[in-house]
Parts: C-alpha cells; structure tokens; sequence
C-alpha cells in the first residue's frame, strides 16, 4: 500500500484525519452522481468488457461488469467519470487498461450500489473509487488509484498503488 490509511481505532489525530477523509469523499461522490447529461449512456448494457471507453460522463442505470479487459483511451488531460446506480466488478484476472496518455488520476467510478465494488482475484484497476458501500480487493488484485468509501476497504493480499500527481 502506497499513500495514507485511515482507520477509526488508529491513534490520534488518524480519528479527525479520517472524518475529514470521508466528508471529502463524500462531497466528491456527490459532486460525480450529481453531473447532468452524460455522453455516453448504458454501455454495453452494462457489460464494459471489451469496450473502450472515451473521455465524457458515462451512466449506467445498473450494475457494471467487466468480464473481459476494458480499454480506457484518451489524452493525460482528459477526464472520465462514470456514474452507475449499480455495483462494480471487475472479473478475475481482468483489467482495466489505460492507452493514449489517459491517467488514472482523471478517471472517477461513482458506484451507488449497495453491494458495492468487487475487484477479483488477480484483477488489475486504474482510477478514482467513489463507492457509498464496501470495496473489496481480493486476493491479488492491484490498482492504480484510489479506494474511497463510507464504509470500508477489504484487501486480501492486494496492492493499491497512488496515482501520479
């Protein structure tokens, strides 16, 4: 793990820290699931394996899936954000792909979903995670990013790498 962990039973000031930590996300979920008029809308029905996705809002009434790996291509300028009123999961072994200079810094998933976000064994992950619910990493999943969440990160042996500034 590269970057801050917070947790409620560290010693102070990680209690306040943390507080502070989840109002930001909060206010940054809320400012993502609030974005009006999407470029793209329910893609792949849901199912984004395969699929490359370009810069723009992108909205899925459901859950998303990525069975297969997913391509995201755009410039290091661009900007993604992707609302669903669903889960995310990303499969075992697949992975989230970034070509064309598009970094994981600019690439937001507001996940509504009461399951939250599953990324699978071995899976790989790139961007900002905004979830309301639980992100649970498995056993070698690996990301390029953040894990934001009111309620708790689960990682099993996983690695979560800080995006480059």
């Amino acid at each position: 793990m590269t970057g801050v962990l917070y947790a409620a039973d560290m010693t102070p000031p990680t209690p306040t820290m943390m507080t502070t930590a989840i109002s930001d996300m909060e206010t940054a979920y809320t400012d993502a699931k609030g974005r009006q008029n999407p470029n793209f809308s329910d893609e792949g029905g849901g199912e984004i394996g395969t699929l490359t996705l370009e810069p723009g809002l992108h909205k899925w009434g459901s859950s998303v899936t990525a069975s297969s790996d997913v391509t995201i291509s755009g410039g290091a300028n661009d900007v993604w954000i992707f609302q669903m009123s669903g889960d995310l999961t990303v499969a075992a072994d697949k992975s989230v792909i970034l070509s064309g200079g598009a970094q994981a810094k600019n690439i937001f998933w507001q996940v509504a979903g009461g399951g939250g976000v599953l990324l699978e064994t071995g899976s790989h992950f790139e961007g900002v995670i905004l979830s309301m619910k639980d992100i649970t990493f498995d056993t070698g999943a690996s990301m390029n990013g953040r894990a934001l969440t009111q309620t708790q990160v689960a990682l099993d042996k996983a690695t979560v790498t800080e995006p480059a500034q």
